[in-house]
């Protein structure tokens, strides 16, 4: 593996040593990373490589057998996931999951959770970053596009004023146009100080946005490192993901 340099600021999650499993079938063997506060780290990989099974082990969704998720200094693994939201971990899956039958209003109502210290995001906030969710705020989530769709999910998420924000696959299946409109979003949170998780696939998605990356194939760690020397490595690249 290709290591790259030690975090220049204190981690605010280490993912320690997860050795994850979906009933008998092993899907990470040993993985480990770690996000500073402020930063936007990337897990690449291609499809079925461990990317949703890393995601759905820091936030509980799918415990680990072995290992530790330190989160601000406590190990929360195997927490019920709504204490991990509590904590200030907010996850956006890559099927979405809004409430089709909801307005747009009342997706974004019904995950409200007071700030801390007074402060944090409100309906207007997440209208301010996605003015097109101003538009259509009455109309139900079942009848948005997918890009709309993707929009409300990570507008619903930052209702909870979460400090780190994991993202899965966000650009997945869609246009591109949208695709780009979404990468500006997530790079405005990051400009604002969001800590970011981004699992994915597009590569030039991730780089305009990451400041490390980690590469995973079949549950392993196989690269860290800045953004830049992911980019200058073209071995790394071919091997573990190009198609």
């Amino acid at each position: 593996m290709a290591a790259g340099p030690a975090v220049a600021r204190e981690a605010i999650l280490t993912v320690e040593d997860l050795y994850t499993y979906y009933g008998l079938s092993q899907v990470l063997f040993g993985v480990s990373l770690q996000v500073a506060r402020g930063e936007c780290v990337c897990l690449l990989g291609r499809n079925g490589v461990g990317k949703t099974t890393t995601m759905r082990s820091i936030i509980g969704l799918t415990p680990p057998r072995r290992g530790r998720v330190v989160w601000k200094g406590r190990d929360v693994a195997g927490r019920p996931s709504y204490q991990i939201a509590r904590a200030g971990i907010g996850f956006i899956p890559e099927d979405r999951r809004i409430f089709a039958d909801l307005t747009v209003w009342e997706n974004l109502d019904v995950a409200s959770r007071g700030g801390r210290n007074g402060g944090g995001w409100t309906v207007e906030r997440v209208f301010d970053l996605f003015p097109k969710l101003r538009e259509l705020m009455n109309r139900q989530g079942g009848f948005l596009s997918g890009g709309e769709q993707q929009m409300l999910t990570i507008a619903r998420t930052l209702m909870g004023n979460p400090e780190l924000l994991l993202l899965d696959e966000p650009s997945e299946g869609l246009a591109p146009l949208v695709v780009e409109h979404l990468k500006e979003q997530i790079a405005r949170l990051k400009t604002e100080g969001l800590t970011i998780l981004l699992a994915e696939q597009n590569i030039a998605f991730s780089l305009d946005l990451a400041d490390r990356v980690y590469v995973l194939e079949k549950g392993h760690i196989r690269f860290d490192g800045t953004a830049r020397e992911f980019r200058d490595n073209d071995a790394v690249r071919q091997q573990y993901l190009a198609l």
